[in-house]
Formats: structure tokens, C-alpha cells, sequence
């Protein structure tokens, strides 16, 4: 065909659409973008719609303040089990106020990592202790510090002046304090593990163990024993489903490092956890909102539903398994202490940032910068330890046998394997921030290497890194700066 026949037919039919168009005027439907959608429902709903944006800020705001207070004062009922059952609070009082043995004061709350809220505390009282005026040897005074609910994490509960329960709530071991009065008392630091807490010597003052003991089948003697083994900083959230207390053989890189060695794993801080898939120091548990459930129906006691169906893995989890705690317990919406309180919980706990480190304070810069090099490239750190979440956005899980250690506590787990740490704010344990000298470093779930120089050695070994003394040296010096100022702009 010619080009001007070709331009023919063109013209032909572009004068037929125009006509096409023009003779169906009126009739055609309205073009793709704008066609409408079903009408609103009503002018107040249209309105309302308009401002999602806000609601959603707004919303945020209200889960940030309801998420801080059930983190820090919430108990889910628990009381029901710390006082009632195991009337840890008679403990407490000692026989002098009404309960038994020589109470808890001051000064031995604070020996076994209890911490002191400061600004819970009136005014003419912070005063007094500056003084020295305040008796720290008298249960009477632990007892007017529950009162004005100044001992972080631990809720009392009265009937005038007399305490008659006490519960715990998610702060007792992921909150602590800035010593800035005194050592144990200050202002709260929400999210950083309590490394002083002795969870097991205070369950050990219980006078009624029996709830414990009935479960593993031994006596109370036995329990007060295994508990008090743990140590600062630590505790064993899975004794109760297994029963098992000791790893009977520690080891790493090939080499027995210990036997017997308490089952109980170091408490994990519950900051800069935006963005962290597994929680956990063993996989495959579930994220956050899991654990929270997890730790609110089957640690703290609380009241509320939980389901997980491995847990009537009668050869992994026999205690678990015996008791039915795959699925507990069916109650009234109404009746569930738990569960409503799970999303606002999420929410304030993806809040918390992990610390900054203070440059030439915390960490040396240049040993830093130089480490910053070594960390994604001769000591591929970034491999697994991905900036900026210093783990892996995703599956963050590595069997025993990749990170060169005993299987013992992934055992424990439904599948057996260890979670990859956020790396961000780890220079609070090295430099020991806010705690005891004696508790700061240990790394790993059981705390198994005492520095960080200790996990550097261990994967120089097991990877056949070949590093200097210096590069090791300033590749701790990096992770200390974690996460440091370039990474957080």
C-alpha cells in the first residue's frame, strides 16, 4: 500500500471514531477515572474520614501512653499467684509486720537487684535519704515503698496500711534505673534488662513453693536450690514446661567450657526490637506479641488465653504437656486480663529505642571507624548482623552447629535453633552501664562469654577469620558505637 493510501484509512477511521463518539453522546459511561465508588454512608462518616490521618496519630499517641502504663504497672492478675499462692508479700512483711521470717528491707531488696522508682517518691522523703534519715535495714520501709509504688516492676496491694499481695509486671526484669539518687534508685529506664535482678533467690524467699514443686514433681528444698543456682540477670523461662534445670555439658568451638551449668538464660532488653522478627534467645517461639502472651499466662501467672498446640509436644515439653498449658483457659472476654492488653503492649515496646552510645565516653572513635570496615568486610559480622538492624531482616535463626555451640537450650525450643542478637546498644553490658561491675558483659543466651573481645575470639575461631589483636580491638570498638550517630540519621 502507498503512504498516501495508507494516510487514507488513517483519516477514514479517525473520522469514524469522532462520529462514534458524537452520535452516543450522552449515552456513553463516564471514563475509568471517574467512575465513583458506593456513596458514604453518611455525611459524619465522610467527615470522619477525612481526618484518618489524625486518627491515626492520635491513636498512636493513646497505645504509646496505655502501652507504657500496662508495661510498667500491670500485673494481669498475677497477684492472684506471687501473693496468693506463693505469699511472697508475707515474706516481705516479715513476722514483725504480721508475716513471716525477718522481712525484706530496703537494703536486702536492693542486694538482690531491686530497683527504687525516684520519682515515685515524694519530695520530702528523696530529702530524708539524701540525709540518711530513712531506715534501710526495716521491712517497714519496703513495705511504704510498695505503697507509693516506687519499687519498679513489683505492684502492691493493700487493705489500708497492711500489704496482702503483691504482683509483678513486664518491668521487674526489662526495666531499670539510672542510679541518679543513689545505686537501685533513680529515674526508670523502660527496656533495659535489670543484669542485677535475682529472680531465682526471690522466688526462693517464697514461704509456699509448692506450686512449683507440685508441677516438676520434687520438693520445695529442690526448687529453692535449682532457682537460687541462676544468678543475677538471669531466668528460666522454660523450666516449667520441661523440667530440665542444668545443661549437663557446655560447649563451644568444640570444647566442654562447663558442666551442670544452669538452664537459666540471661534476661533480654526489650529496646530497639522495631523491625526484629524473632525475640527470643531460642526460635521459632514468635515474635513479640507472642511472648508478651507467652510471659503474661505462663510466667507471671496472669489471667488471660493462650494457645500454642507444640506445647502438647508431651517428649519436648512433658511438664508443659501434663498441665495443659497448650490452651489456657477458656473464659469470658470480660474475665481476660491478657489479651486486650497485648497491642498496646506491642506497640510501646517497638517504641523503645536502644541507647546511643556517647562518642570517646563509651567507645574510641577511631578504633570505631576502623572496626566499622572490619564488620562488613574481613570479619563478616554484616553477614548475619545486617546494618541497620544488626540482625537479619528476616529469618534471624542458626542452628547449634553454624554458631559453633552446645544445642542444648535451642533443644529447648520448637526448632532448635539460636536467634541472631541485635547488636544495637550492646555497649550498656560491655561498659557495664547502670549495674552491678560484677554483672555487666556476658554474652550469648547463658552469658557463656564475659566480653565482647570473648565473641569476637570465639568467631575468629570458628570462621577462620584470621584477625589482628588489632583489628579484634577495633572491631569491639565498633560494636560499642552500635548504633551510632551516622546510622541513626
Amino acid at each position: 500500500m502507498s503512504n498516501k493510501g495508507l494516510y487514507a484509512v488513517i483519516v477514514l477511521l479517525a473520522t469514524a471514531v469522532v462520529v462514534l463518539v458524537v452520535g452516543n453522546k450522552g449515552h456513553a459511561e463516564a471514563p475509568p477515572t471517574l467512575r465513583q465508588g458506593p456513596p458514604a454512608q453518611s455525611h459524619a462518616r465522610r467527615e470522619k474520614l477525612r481526618n484518618f490521618d489524625a486518627q491515626i496519630v492520635a491513636n498512636a499517641n493513646e497505645l504509646l501512653g496505655e502501652g507504657r502504663t500496662t508495661f510498667r504497672f500491670d500485673t494481669f492478675g498475677d497477684e492472684a499467684f506471687w501473693g496468693g499462692q506463693l505469699q511472697l508479700h508475707q515474706a516481705i512483711k516479715g513476722a514483725n509486720l504480721g508475716g513471716v521470717g525477718p522481712g525484706i528491707s530496703p537494703t536486702t531488696a536492693l542486694s538482690l537487684g531491686l530497683k527504687v522508682d525516684l520519682d515515685a517518691l515524694p519530695q520530702p522523703l528523696v530529702n530524708r535519704l539524701k540525709q540518711g534519715r530513712v531506715n534501710l535495714d526495716d521491712p517497714a520501709t519496703t513495705v511504704a515503698l510498695l505503697k507509693l509504688n516506687a519499687v519498679v516492676g513489683v505492684q502492691g496491694f493493700f487493705q489500708g496500711d497492711d500489704l496482702n499481695s503483691i504482683g509483678i509486671t513486664c518491668a521487674f526484669c526489662h526495666s531499670t534505673v539510672d542510679n541518679s539518687l543513689t545505686f537501685g534508685v533513680g529515674h526508670r529506664l523502660d527496656g533495659w534488662a535489670n543484669r542485677d535482678l535475682d529472680v531465682g533467690k526471690i522466688i526462693a524467699a517464697a514461704p509456699n513453693l509448692s506450686p512449683f514443686a507440685n508441677l516438676l514433681g520434687v520438693s520445695q528444698d529442690t526448687v529453692r536450690a535449682v532457682v537460687s543456682s541462676w544468678g543475677p540477670g538471669k531466668f528460666d523461662a522454660e523450666l516449667l514446661l520441661d523440667g530440665k534445670a542444668f545443661n549437663p555439658q557446655q560447649v563451644t568451638d568444640g570444647v566442654v567450657t562447663g558442666t551442670n551449668v544452669p538452664g537459666a538464660t540471661l534476661i533480654p532488653n526489650a529496646y530497639g526490637l522495631a523491625g526484629f522478627n524473632q525475640h527470643t534467645w531460642t526460635g521459632a517461639w514468635g515474635t513479640v506479641s507472642y511472648w508478651n502472651a507467652f510471659v503474661a499466662a505462663l510466667e507471671m501467672r496472669g489471667i488471660g488465653r493462650f494457645f500454642d498446640p507444640r506445647l502438647n509436644n508431651a517428649a519436648k515439653f512433658p511438664i508443659a504437656a501434663a498441665n495443659g498449658f497448650a490452651d489456657l483457659p477458656h473464659i469470658p472476654p470480660d474475665e481476660d486480663r491478657i489479651t486486650k492488653k497485648l497491642p498496646e503492649l506491642h506497640f510501646y515496646q517497638l517504641a523503645i529505642p536502644a541507647p546511643a552510645p556517647e562518642p570517646g565516653v563509651d567507645f574510641d572513635v577511631a578504633a570505631a571507624e576502623r572496626g566499622d570496615e572490619l564488620f562488613s568486610g574481613k570479619a563478616k559480622c554484616n553477614d548475619c548482623h545486617v546494618e541497620p538492624l544488626w540482625t537479619e531482616p528476616g529469618w534471624n535463626l542458626h542452628t547449634p552447629a553454624e554458631i559453633g555451640i552446645d544445642s542444648f537450650q535451642a533443644d529447648r525450643a520448637p526448632d532448635g535453633v539460636y536467634k541472631t542478637m541485635n547488636l544495637a546498644g550492646v555497649f550498656v553490658r560491655e561498659n557495664g552501664l547502670f549495674m552491678n561491675p560484677a554483672n555487666k558483659g556476658r554474652y550469648y543466651h547463658d552469658g557463656r562469654f564475659k566480653t565482647l573481645l570473648d565473641v569476637v575470639n570465639h568467631y575468629n575461631t570458628r570462621f577462620s577469620l584470621g584477625l589482628t589483636a588489632q583489628e579484634k580491638n577495633d572491631l569491639v570498638e565498633y560494636l560499642k558505637s552500635l548504633p551510632s550517630e551516622e546510622e541513626d540519621r
